[in-house]
């Protein structure tokens, strides 16, 4: 088996509700994880979300497609 050639050690804060900042690899500004729209609904967020952002999901889908 060969080597482990990189590890990702990716800070997490959590903000206010479902706002979290990441501290990604390679970019200047934290990368704000959020909810929006079905997402919300389906954790009982009620009405509007408030400052929608994509969700960790979301991200993971991007990233499968890539």
């Amino acid at each position: 088996m060969s080597d482990v050639v990189y590890r990702a050690e990716i800070p997490l804060t959590r903000v206010k509700g479902p706002l979290r900042l990441a501290q990604m690899p390679a970019e200047r500004e934290p990368v704000r994880f959020g909810t929006h729209g079905p997402i919300a609904r389906h954790y009982g967020i009620r009405g509007e979300v408030d400052e929608p952002h994509a969700t960790t999901i979301d991200y993971v889908i991007a990233a499968t497609g890539g």
